[in-house]
């Protein structure tokens, strides 16, 4: 297993596979976006080798594809298809995140290639502050387009919800009840000091405390035992669970588990990280040491050095 000087082990790797997306939600993208070059970007081959070697020689069990948003990249299924040919050689997960809007006419497609489950961003059922946070031409139907298709097709479903003091506070309970009818899982997400500095403030940040007090007042809400992972997990006595990420107010980074990959092929070790470590192009042990050298390294995280993070790198980088 790739272990750090923190003793944190590491199975999960997300990979993304294009920095491109449809939405240009404020707490990922800035206002002027700087694209990677298209001949920059790692081919799907290089994107499965790249994985076959962190989950046949490194540990890897879990593997999740992101972006910017995955599904623009037009070779996405064959990408999912080749990872999956890895399923006998450790990999037990293999999954995607992303913004559903053209989910739809995907989804079969990629429960066929081996896609297991799905993480969708939904942080707005109201159409205008769907627009106003996503600042693109798609609406919250087309997210729930996208999430029906995709437990249509047998893929399993959580939503992810980024709340934003002025922005979508007042969808706290409406996400909720829309995740508990449709029976799937949701997790809030505090907004985090990333990437646009001139919007994200403390005030901004509805903190998990903020999250459980609304949920209270019209809920019996048990917290569930912790299970390692970065939500907190709770449910309410109808049965339905939902969980917190509180990176802000709770940072999970004593337990983090994950690593990342940029399009261009750059590993990240840190979701705060100020510099990536770049495997394009090297292979055999030279590979092997660089991924070693890059996980020694990794910072204690957000816990140590709290507050925005100036940076090169963006989330639309990185895939969150």
């Amino acid at each position: 297993m790739l272990t750090d000087s923190f003793g944190r082990g590491h199975r999960k790797l997300r990979i993304s596979i294009t920095d491109r997306c449809n939405f240009r939600c404020p707490y990922c993208m800035p206002e002027k976006p700087r694209w990677m070059p298209a001949k920059a970007l790692m081919s799907g081959d290089d994107i499965v080798a790249m994985a076959r070697v962190f989950v046949t020689e490194l540990g890897i069990t879990n593997l999740r594809i992101t972006g910017g948003e995955p599904l623009l990249r037009r070779d996405v299924v064959d990408i999912i298809a080749g990872l999956n040919t890895l399923r006998g050689e450790g990999l037990k997960r293999l999954s995607m995140t992303s913004n559903a809007a053209q989910l739809a006419r995907h989804a079969s497609a990629l429960s066929q290639a081996g896609l297991q489950d799905i993480n969708i961003s939904l942080d707005s059922l109201n159409p205008d502050q769907f627009q106003r946070l996503s600042r693109g031409r798609y609406g919250p139907a087309d997210v729930i387009a996208g999430i029906e298709a995709a437990r249509s097709a047998g893929l399993g479903v959580k939503l992810n919800g980024v709340i934003i003091r002025g922005y979508n506070d007042d969808q706290i309970l409406p996400l909720l009840n829309f995740a508990e009818t449709h029976a799937v899982e949701l997790r809030f997400i505090e907004f985090m000091p990333l990437d646009d500095e001139a919007l994200w403030s403390r005030d901004r940040v509805v903190s998990a405390a903020d999250i459980l007090n609304t949920v209270g007042q019209f809920h019996a809400v048990e917290h569930l035992p912790e299970d390692g992972a970065p939500a907190r997990r709770y449910r309410l006595a109808s049965g339905q669970q939902f969980g917190i990420i509180a990176t802000v107010t709770q940072p999970f980074c004593a337990r983090c588990d994950r690593l990342r990959i940029t399009a261009d092929g750059r590993l990240y070790t840190c979701l705060f990280g100020r510099e990536g470590t770049l495997l394009r192009g090297l292979e055999g042990p030279a590979l092997n040491r660089a991924i070693h050298a890059a996980v020694g390294r990794k910072p204690a995280g957000y816990i140590a050095e709290p507050g925005y993070a100036e940076r090169d790198v963006r989330m639309y980088h990185l895939g969150g």
